[in-house]
């Protein structure tokens, strides 16, 4: 970035911002909500990445997460909409891969191997860094659901579906993981009849 780049543009001031292409839209338009709640995980993410001291393999695949995610918004914020007289400003984004996804099963597969089966449902807590991993794993869903709705509008690639899915059982396994590396409670659920 330059030194005379400004946080500040003024041009959202009356509520729109700009797709990636110029197109402007409403701040509450569905590829806003949709990308902001990936910024959303991604911050939360960011988060546990800096509480995270005994895992090193964990610190280094939640750097990978967070910058997997800035890429998922720069396709979510993409504009779609066609553009028959080709005056769309484009430029090249970076993508998602199925390696991306392969990496979070790697890593869920790597971190069970050392947790007791699950006869359960958990509830979410334990250690504070294990219960912001709860947090975030519920904004991930959420950030799928909204991102499903867009994607029945728009059809665009389904990896990124994939990757959020995968993203939140991975930040489910590393809950219990860091639980039990940082010698934090499991609490499983006994349902009252």
């Amino acid at each position: 970035m330059s030194s005379d780049w400004k946080i500040y543009t003024r041009t959202g001031d009356k509520g729109e911002t700009s797709l990636i292409g110029g197109r402007r839209v409403p701040k509450y338009d569905l590829q806003i909500e949709a990308y902001g709640t990936v910024d959303e995980l991604n911050s939360f993410i960011g988060m546990i990445h800096a509480k995270i001291a005994a895992d090193e393999a964990g610190r280094i695949t939640l750097l990978e997460v967070m910058d997997r995610l800035f890429t998922l918004e720069s396709l979510l914020a993409e504009d779609k909409a066609p553009d028959p007289e080709g005056k769309r400003k484009t430029r090249p984004l970076p993508g998602l891969y199925p390696g991306d996804v392969s990496l979070l099963e790697h890593e869920i597969d790597r971190m069970n191997e050392t947790l007791p089966a699950l006869s359960s449902f958990i509830l979410p807590g334990g250690t504070e860094t294990a219960a912001l991993c709860h947090v975030a794993r519920c904004v991930c869903r959420r950030a799928e659901r909204i991102t499903l709705r867009l994607w029945e509008e728009l059809r665009f690639d389904p990896l990124i579906l994939q990757y959020l899915n995968r993203l939140s059982d991975y930040l489910f396994v590393l809950a219990r993981y860091l639980n039990r590396m940082e010698g934090g409670e499991e609490v499983l659920w006994k349902a009252k009849t």
